[in-house]
């Protein structure tokens, strides 16, 4: 039985990225060899490889003048590879929660950061406000979405320098005005695909802009756009999902679509959470999350948390169980999960709460 998954990733696909992914790895479009055996080089990978690239393109409306890249490392490694490429003297970043801090972290080794506010005196619940932007910095970063804490920036920002985004957790799932964008990256494994492989979407004038330092050959974004993601073997694999995941998505509608159905689970889920008696979101509430759903048993009931997680286990609910570091339930909400699904939580939330009032 096909359980609910609520996992923040690797997260759940569409039946049909799978099914077509499954046949694919037998044998690819009857070519003799599987996904997983065909050259990078070959004919028909490189046929797959330009159609997924088109396709993110038509899908997320990327303007011309900004290359699409699938590299490997995750975004971790992007959190390096872009202070690696462009902090010249100084930037600037938004601390929201747990990945944003890691970036700093690494940006720290490549020249002066200014974090211009941070939501950490309240444990990252809410996204800060009340903070302008630098003009004397080489670029700023945004983190969109914030897995751990469920977070959520729900609007484009306008910025007077380069603006880099990690959208690892909420790309595809509501409309994006990419020319506001420099640099909009993440790793696959919530929306786009499985983990593996991490996409790039970066501004073509950005390349010419570099810092005067020796950057690794591997680690310089000029070598993989000149080289179309190519410079070395890219994740197969892992590319044939996020194609067939876009196909998917531009066929159930697109973006637009798509943030229709996101918000009205999200509306689901929430408004179960706020009329419970048992149940309390921890975040504030317009800075909410679509995508990453966090909450907790309100203190006297904290003792049946593992209670809760088996109860929903056993209604096929798996992933629920917050990350490690907050404790508590994240459902994350991706795409690819029905509004049946979160209605199978939301009543397992409501019987559980029955049964232990």
């Amino acid at each position: 039985m096909r359980k609910h998954i609520f996992n923040a990733g690797p997260c759940i696909l569409s039946d049909t990225a799978r099914e077509n992914t499954a046949k694919a790895i037998i044998d690819l479009d009857g070519i003799g060899q599987s996904i997983m055996e065909v050259s990078h080089r070959s004919k028909e990978f490189v046929a797959i490889f330009d159609e997924t690239v088109e396709l993110f393109k038509e899908v997320l409306g990327i303007p011309d003048g900004y290359s699409v890249l699938f590299l490997g490392g995750g975004a971790s490694t992007q959190f390096a590879m872009i202070p690696f490429n462009f902090l010249k003297t100084k930037a600037a970043y938004l601390n929201t929660g747990t990945w944003s801090t890691k970036a700093i972290k690494e940006a720290k080794l490549f020249g002066e950061v200014n974090v211009v506010a941070s939501s950490e005196d309240k444990g990252f619940n809410y996204i800060p406000k009340d903070y302008s932007i630098p003009e004397d910095i080489d670029y700023f970063h945004i983190t969109t979405n914030n897995t751990i804490k469920g977070t959520e920036i729900h609007e484009d920002m306008d910025s007077p320098v380069p603006l880099f985004a990690d959208m690892s957790s909420d790309i595809l799932s509501r409309p994006v005005d990419v020319a506001k964008y420099d640099m909009i990256y993440g790793g696959a494994q919530k929306n786009l695909g499985p983990a593996g492989v991490t996409f790039v979407i970066i501004k073509d004038a950005l390349l010419d802009k570099v810092a005067d330092r020796a950057i690794p050959t591997m680690l310089k974004y000029k070598t993989h756009v000149d080289k179309g993601s190519m410079f070395n073997t890219p994740p197969v694999t892992p590319i044939f999902v996020v194609r067939e995941t876009l196909k998917w998505l531009k066929s159930i509608g697109g973006v637009n679509e798509m943030y229709k159905l996101n918000k009205a689970k999200a509306e689901l889920l929430y408004n179960a959470i706020d009329d419970s008696k048992m149940f309390v979101g921890t975040v504030a509430k317009e800075d909410r999350s679509l995508m990453n759903i966090c909450f907790v048993l309100k203190d006297e009931y904290k003792e049946k948390e593992a209670d809760f997680v088996k109860f929903a286990g056993e209604r096929n609910c798996v992933g629920i169980k917050g990350h490690r570091s907050v404790g508590g339930f994240r459902a994350s909400c991706y795409n690819a999960l029905s509004i049946d699904s979160v209605q199978v939580l939301v009543d397992a939330m409501r019987d559980f709460e029955k049964a232990n009032l």
